[in-house]
């Protein structure tokens, strides 16, 4: 699961980090899109990267952070939890989860190596607010792995932003839900903050490339 995860996220990292195509309304389109882009945009960034990884940080916070709908993934993950917390951690819970994200994505980022990843044919934009994309990930000595991204659409911007990626039947967000349920129904939403924050404060290194086997 911990190389799925990886994976999983450097593909979603691969499909939304790119800021040329911030007014595409198809999100198929926007995946594949995107996708081509940043292929040239990690090699062009290689060599800095290598000196200083906190670098992917701000690539995340900046090209990834506008296609994800971290507002919506926070309350997915309190899921039944969000009637009882005290309202007012939800905010401070809401910016931790997504400096979380960063953290998490910015790691992922550090396992990619040129994996290849393979969209479903383009459609016509979906009448229904919500829409899922199907792709496959390839990588040399290993199987392909079949993968979907959920999106919703603001009905108001008509934007389309990713929440949740499922891989092989299994979906992230049900996970880091199901990971963090107990600690909220036994310790309270403090200690899930606290958890994050504690990955949050680790440096971004290269190391965890040359884990990659």
């Amino acid at each position: 699961m911990k190389h799925l995860t990886r994976i999983f996220s450097a593909a979603l990292i691969l499909v939304f980090s790119s800021v040329a195509t911030a007014e595409e309304t198809n999100p198929y389109k926007l995946l594949e899109d995107v996708a081509s882009e940043t292929f040239a945009r990690i090699k062009d960034q290689h060599a800095d990267i290598q000196k200083n990884p906190e670098i992917l940080r701000d690539i995340i916070e900046q090209d990834l952070l506008p296609y994800i709908d971290y507002n919506f993934a926070a309350l997915k993950v309190l899921g039944k939890h969000f009637r009882t917390v005290p309202k007012d951690k939800i905010p401070e819970f809401i910016q931790v989860f997504r400096q979380y994200l960063i953290t998490t994505y910015a790691l992922a980022l550090t396992y990619y190596n040129g994996q290849e990843v393979v969209f479903q044919p383009l459609r016509d934009e979906p009448e229904d607010k919500t829409a899922t994309v199907r792709a496959v990930v390839k990588e040399d000595g290993r199987p392909d792995i079949k993968i979907s991204f959920k999106l919703r659409k603001n009905t108001k911007t008509n934007e389309w932003k990713a929440y949740d990626m499922v891989a092989e039947g299994i979906s992230l967000l049900s996970s880091k839900q199901s990971e963090y349920e107990s600690i909220l129904r036994q310790d309270g939403i403090q200690k899930v903050i606290d958890i994050m924050k504690e990955k949050i404060n680790q440096p971004i290194t290269l190391e965890h490339s040359e884990e990659k086997s």
